[in-house]
């Protein structure tokens, strides 16, 4: 007996996703807040990522192909798939932004898919709300200062939905190497949030010492920032991961990650760290979901130098496509594709 084939799945391109309120930051806080709360709860599955370097040996750290697997559990279990590309030359050699992405679902009944979505809103936009998330549990409370290092389109969105959902910011330092891309960011964020003061910093030492929240969102591949410049009470969300030289590790009070396994790889800093037998496990105050669920303790002191080292978990990515996908559904948005 053949069986027939009659399976669907749904399309949402990137503009299907930003007609969702896909460029605010509640969709995303509230759906990285749920899948943080379930890998400390041991409610999730994701495997090691894979990295695809064509040309490991010379190429850029940036340039790769990532494969993201993860199931979310809880109320709305879904799995699925990230699978983003970059090359850190994309901007100026081809005219394209760094990376690209695409997010498979799939029903984790049938394991059939069942929506294919554009990835890199998502990506970035759930990486904002890992930021938002650390600054609500490690940052002071009342901070009214933030600095970004590097002023690409993560940065945007990290700034963004921080000015969503912090009203105390009331002022704002940029630095980038392209003096054009912090003054065009400059720009950008000056007409939407016209209450914010903005300086574009002239070297990234007066952008770092004036933080109280740090931004890195750069591509660099070696450390530029030293345990010096870093200001007490400063809370740094380090999502680039390569900014900070290995003494601000040693010398933070805190340092979080989203997932020790996946942090402690990939010859990153905290990984050379270990490598070293200058960090270990037991040396890290936390995982970042363990502080969300209230299993450990967020910032405890005013004065406290606090990292925040996320490399970045699929769960984050499928959870966050999960509700985007809900939402689809009910509002009738995406292309059907059938099978």
């Amino acid at each position: 007996m053949s069986v027939v084939q009659t399976h669907s799945l749904l399309f949402l391109s990137k503009q299907d996703i930003e007609d969702l309120e896909g460029l605010r930051s509640d969709l995303y806080v509230t759906a990285v807040t749920r899948a943080l709360e379930l890998h400390a709860r041991q409610e999730t599955v994701q495997p090691l990522k894979p990295y695809l370097r064509v040309d490991e040996e010379n190429g850029h750290i940036a340039d790769r192909i990532i494969a993201m697997p993860a199931h979310v559990g809880g109320d709305v279990a879904m799995s699925g798939l990230k699978w983003i590309g970059s090359k850190h030359d994309n901007p100026q050699k081809r005219d394209k932004e760094r990376a690209s992405a695409l997010i498979i679902l799939n029903d984790p009944d049938s394991n059939y898919p069942v929506a294919v979505l554009e990835g890199s809103l998502i990506s970035g936009m759930r990486t904002a709300a890992v930021t938002v998330i650390g600054a609500k549990h490690l940052a002071r409370p009342g901070f009214g200062t933030v600095s970004v290092i590097g002023c690409g389109v993560i940065a945007k969105m990290q700034i963004v939905s921080l000015l969503e959902q912090f009203e105390t910011i009331g002022k704002l330092y940029l630095f980038d190497l392209n003096a054009e891309a912090s003054s065009r960011l400059a720009a950008e964020i000056g007409l939407r949030f016209p209450q914010v003061t903005i300086e574009i910093a002239e070297t990234s030492e007066r952008a770092v010492r004036a933080a109280e929240v740090l931004i890195t969102a750069t591509v660099a591949s070696s450390p530029h920032i030293p345990y010096a410049w870093i200001s007490r009470g400063t809370f740094i969300s380090n999502i680039s991961i390569m900014d900070l030289h290995k003494d601000v590790f040693l010398g933070a009070d805190k340092v979080v990650v989203d997932d020790w396994d996946q942090a402690n790889r990939e010859k990153k800093t905290l990984h050379q760290l270990v490598q070293e037998g200058s960090f270990s496990r037991e040396r890290l105050h936390a995982e970042l979901g363990e502080i969300v669920a209230g299993d450990k303790p967020g910032r405890e002191h005013a004065d406290e130098i606090i990292v925040l080292n996320p490399m970045g978990m699929a769960i984050e990515d499928i959870s966050s496509a999960a509700e985007v996908y809900k939402r689809a559904l009910a509002q009738g948005k995406g292309t059907r594709l059938w099978m």
